[in-house]
This record gives structure tokens, sequence and C-alpha cells, in this order.
């Protein structure tokens, strides 16, 4: 069985650089925890895991928490927890996944917590050991993210480009950070373009603004666009405007919010916002490591900038004749 000084023979470095890799990552450079993890994969040695847990106290452990419904979610938060998945493992770390707000389940080192709600935020201050959140907050927490505004902006903006003379805002009926800065990105676009806003909410379920469309499709001329602030609500537009006769891209645009999967099974395919989920879990991951390894310091925030992904469902600029 390979040993410590094995390892480090084979990697050119001393002991002491080995024991810092596995037992404290962040104080070491890129470089050398490439040479040393080599060198263990070449060997085969793999840390006394327990060992280190009980050495520094600590469980290895750590909880991710999903505070909202999560048939209404996937596959992102899948993408959300691969992510996290991939980057705790390199340190040796379990992910625990818990659907319900207790924290007094079992130990750990400490927590990531997404899907939150104004009413969870006293819940989330008894915490005592590590928080990160995922997900826009004005409490103070650390946090990743998308940038909510900017995503929406480059929306709107695109919208504008293709010539669509009606521009409307199809957001989520929630009073929380991330849709309050998905609709500022909207609205202050367009009226930077002095054009009037005109904003609807629903639940984050497509049968809604389906039916929202069938209700009052009478009000939706032809070169009317619809800037969504989930996938989930674009397709239920798209099917609705379909079934009755409209035309996607020529006469009716969408563009969507999430960019994971659901942008990619409609039919036309969905122009969308593509949020970078997978890379924002490996964000959330080592924000808590760091967190956990600097007892609890503060870190802020991460802002990811989202991706404007052209599909079917909106035509190119050069494309236009006239609606």
């Amino acid at each position: 069985m390979a040993t410590l000084t094995d390892v480090a023979k084979r990697a050119n470095v001393s002991k002491m650089t080995v024991s810092r890799v596995i037992n404290h990552p962040e104080q070491v450079t890129d470089e050398l925890k490439e040479l040393v993890f080599q060198a263990m994969k070449e060997l085969d040695y793999r840390p006394n895991v327990a060992a280190k847990a009980l050495a520094n106290n600590r469980t290895q452990i750590i909880k991710f928490f999903i505070l909202e419904e999560m048939d209404t979610t996937e596959p992102y938060y899948m993408n959300l927890l691969t992510g996290v998945a991939q980057e705790l493992d390199k340190h040796h770390y379990t992910l625990q996944l818990v659907t319900k707000n207790n924290f007094d389940i079992g130990a750990c080192d400490g927590y990531i917590i997404t899907g939150m709600r104004e009413k969870d935020y006293d819940w989330i201050e008894r915490a005592t050991k590590p928080v990160v959140l995922f997900g826009e907050n004005h409490h103070g927490h650390d946090f990743v993210d998308t940038d909510n505004k900017a995503g929406t902006k480059k929306a709107t903006e695109h919208a504008i480009a293709e010539g669509y003379s009606k521009i409307i805002f199809i957001g989520l009926d929630v009073k929380e950070p991330f849709e309050y800065s998905r609709e500022a990105g909207y609205i202050n676009t367009m009226q930077k373009e002095q054009r009037i806003p005109q904003i609807h909410r629903f639940e984050n379920r497509s049968r809604y603004t389906a039916k929202f469309i069938s209700d009052n499709w009478v009000d939706f001329p032809k070169g009317t666009v619809f800037v969504c602030g989930s996938d989930r609500l674009a397709i239920g537009i798209e099917r609705s405007i379909l079934k009755l006769g409209g035309k996607i891209p020529q006469e009716y645009g969408i563009i969507g919010f999430d960019g994971v999967f659901l942008d990619q099974i409609a039919s036309p395919q969905l122009t969308t916002i593509k949020q970078h989920v997978i890379e924002m879990g490996v964000a959330c991951a080592k924000m808590l490591l760091n967190k956990i390894a600097q007892n609890g310091a503060p870190q802020g925030n991460v802002l990811f900038d989202p991706e404007l992904i052209i599909r079917e469902s909106t035509v190119e600029p050069q494309d236009i004749d006239s609606f």
C-alpha cells in the first residue's frame, strides 16, 4: 500500500506539501495540487478521510437544503447538485440532500441552502454552522447566483434588435430578490428605449401561461415577443400560440430563462438566457469550504454572467421582413 512518503517522492515535493494538499488545499497553488493529485492517482493512494475528519473535528458532510417544490424546477437542481458534488468530492466531502427545513437531523460542517423565501430567513439565522445561499438575498448572507438583471437586459435588448413591436415580460409570481432583479433588467431596458413595460406574473407552471395566452389572444398582435422569467413559463406560451394558429418566430417571439433542459425539448426550441448552473454549484461548494476553513468568515457573493442562446423561437434581426 502506498504511503504519504511514496506520494511525496513521486510528485517531487515534501511530505508536508502532500499533507497540506490533502488537509488544507485552499493553502496550496493549483499547480502543486495537480502534481500531488496525479501522484496519488498513479499510486492509488487514498488518504484516511476518517482520521482526517477526527483530527480536524469535522464530519466531512455538507447538507444541501432545497426549500421549494422540486417538481417545478427539475432538472435545474440536478445540474446544481452535480456541480456541488463534483467540487466536494475533490475534498473528500459527502453531500447530503435535505428537502425539509430542519437543521437538527444529523451533524455536518456547513450548509448550502436554496429555494429560500422571505419567511425562511429567521430559520436560516439560527444555523450554527457556516451557510452559503444559492440565490440573491438582502439579508447579508454569502451567496452565489446568476446576474439576473443582466440576463433579462440581454433578452430585452435581443427582442428589440429583432424588431418585434410589442415586448411583454412574463414573470414568476414570487416576491423575491431574483424576480425583482429580472424585472428590473427588463424595465430599465424598455425605459431606455422609451417603450412602455408590460408585466404579468404566474406560478412557475406552463399551464398558467398557456391559459393566459388563450384567454387573451386578441390582445397579442403579430409582432409580439414574450420575455419570460423561466423556460417553463415560456413553453406554456409557445404551446398555446401554436395551438391558436400563430407562427413562431415569424409572427410571435419567445425568450426563456434558465437554459438547462426544457429550452431544448421545446418545439420550436427556445431562445433563452442560459444560466451556468453546474459552474455555480462548483462555486457554492468552493465558497462554503473556504468559509469552513476560515472559521465562518464572510465570503461575499459571486454573480455569474448568463448567456443569450438564440434558437428557433426568435428570428435573427437580418431575417425579419415585416410583421
